[in-house]
């Protein structure tokens, strides 16, 4: 254990167990996180990580058990007991109000006064100060409703940093940075670790649990199943402690289509203001990725060619012109699942057969009046098809895990009957086991004669799953890798525009 020695932990949690009514969702942890100490806590969906980091901040009591802040006894009636104590929260999702700038979001509620007025100058420059350490391109006076999904994040950690801490909690924190952000965060981490905080991080990213870590403990099922020194632990080792099954085949194999027969053709594609003189081509039965930094106009593209934006250009469907209007794409054969499947994708306070509904209504309103018989076993279908586990088919999509959502969202979209799928960010917050599955979900349209683009941030991810990729930079395809040239280095120095030789003598 790194550098703990026989000094008392911040926080140590005894026994401890949670209950939502009959069910027992974390059952007897007991864990300790020493100051100093960067302790990860990894699992799949549902193995109770949420739960665990909830007590530990005050937002749940436990059922049973005893939770100790230096040695003492303590319970937590709010947050806002636990931010006293130090114990600070970075959640994952996006908690802000879009409608203020950066600087008035991070200090909400906590505001600078000058006797009895807001001191914006002060509070500005202290935005600036923790946005540097950040390494964050945002200004104070940014408005957060103009700001990307990436940049919101960077602010609600900023906000988080802001608060004394003794204990911070991360959860999922690069779930929308870039490379270059994740990497200035997780630099940050450490210098953090450094002036004696203790750091409890949660993520589903396993190599930078590998790359930051002290101490590694697994939860699975709400129980610790383990809990050992991050020494010597692989990310392959930490997924097979997740899951309990070798994971080495975490991709499908790729299988391509005899013959590429073009589904989607589009020649000098703009989308103003972010996409410039786009052109690509996508086959029937392939699996086409496009990479590239956030920002890099990617999202923005397809958004255009789903006529969600403002564009002009060359683009067929089948050798037909794009339709003019989002719902008359759809109807032809093209859907596209965004990256913001909770604000953008599902409608998270209704019920699992609703959101299947409103998708059958889209598609030339087939059922006019709902059809509850229909409707259920349209969620009979996507619960076999897609492997969406739910305690019931009542639940609302927001109970869902993050996972489940993701499947629930490609149920929905399929219900479209489309040829053209375009998943953004199709395993963003989710972990291994689902990733694995949706994986083979992908594989299974594509051999199945569709032509599916998936746009990702993660190299691995497009690497093991596509046939093909396109690079963006700066509004731009740049390079056109094949599947024989296709590695991270080679994604990277496009998508940076990175000389070769720099790149290498930088990973050294």
């Amino acid at each position: 254990m790194s550098g703990v020695g026989a000094q008392i932990p911040v926080v140590s949690c005894q026994n401890l167990s949670h209950r939502y009514g009959p069910v027992e969702v974390l059952s007897d942890i007991s864990l300790d996180f020493y100051q100093g100490q960067i302790h990860a806590i990894i699992g799949e969906n549902g193995a109770g990580k949420s739960t665990l980091m909830k007590i530990l901040a005050g937002h749940l009591r436990p059922t049973s058990g005893i939770l100790t802040f230096d040695g003492q006894q303590v319970t937590f009636s709010s947050p806002y007991q636990a931010e006293e104590r130090g114990i600070v929260l970075v959640h994952q999702e996006i908690l802000l109000a879009p409608h203020l700038t950066v600087a008035q979001n991070i200090f909400l509620g906590r505001e600078i006064r000058r006797f009895l007025a807001v001191n914006d100058a002060e509070m500005n420059a202290k935005t600036v100060r923790v946005l540097k350490d950040l390494e964050a391109d945002i200004a104070p006076d940014d408005l957060v409703e103009n700001l990307s999904i990436a940049q919101r994040q960077l602010v609600q950690i900023a906000r988080a940093l802001l608060l004394p801490q003794r204990l911070v909690i991360f959860d999922e924190p690069t779930a929308s940075l870039t490379p270059m952000e994740t990497d200035a965060l997780l630099k940050l981490i450490v210098k953090i670790k450094a002036s004696g905080v203790a750091i409890l991080y949660i993520s589903h990213r396993l190599p930078e649990v590998k790359l930051v870590a002290d101490r590694v403990s697994v939860l699975r099922d709400g129980k610790l199943v383990e809990s050992r020194s991050a020494a010597g632990l692989e990310p392959v080792d930490m997924a097979r402690m997740m899951v309990g099954r070798d994971m080495a085949q975490l991709y499908p194999e790729k299988i391509l289509p005899l013959l590429r027969k073009m589904a989607m053709d589009v020649d000098g594609f703009t989308v103003p203001g972010f996409v410039d003189a786009a052109s690509f081509r996508v086959g029937f039965g392939e699996i086409v990725g496009f990479a590239g930094l956030i920002g890099a106009g990617r999202t923005e593209l397809f958004e255009g060619l789903a006529r969600l934006r403002p564009s002009r250009g060359n683009a067929s469907l089948k050798g037909i012109a794009f339709q003019s209007s989002p719902k008359a794409v759809m109807e032809s054969g093209f859907v596209y699942l965004s990256e913001d499947r909770k604000g953008k994708g599902l409608l998270l306070s209704q019920p699992l057969g609703t959101n299947l509904t409103l998708a059958a209504l889209e598609k030339f309103q087939v059922w006019r009046v709902i059809d509850r018989p229909k409707e259920a076993a349209a969620l009979s279908q996507a619960f076999d098809d897609f492997d969406i586990r739910a305690k019931s088919s009542d639940m609302v999509a927001g109970q869902l895990s993050g996972g489940n959502q993701q499947k629930l969202f490609l149920a929905k979209m399929m219900l479209m009957t489309p040829d053209v799928i375009v998943i953004d960010e199709p395993t963003r917050g989710v972990d291994i086991g689902a990733k694995q599955q949706i994986y083979r979900f992908i594989a299974k349209l594509a051999e199945g004669g569709k032509a599916v683009v998936v746009i990702s941030s993660e190299m691995p991810e497009i690497i093991g799953l596509c046939h093909r990729v396109y690079v963006m930079r700066s509004g731009r395809i740049v390079a056109e890798i094949n599947q024989d040239s296709m590695d991270e280095e080679s994604i990277v120095v496009h998508a940076t525009g990175a000389v070769k030789a720099v790149f290498s003598a930088v990973c050294v």
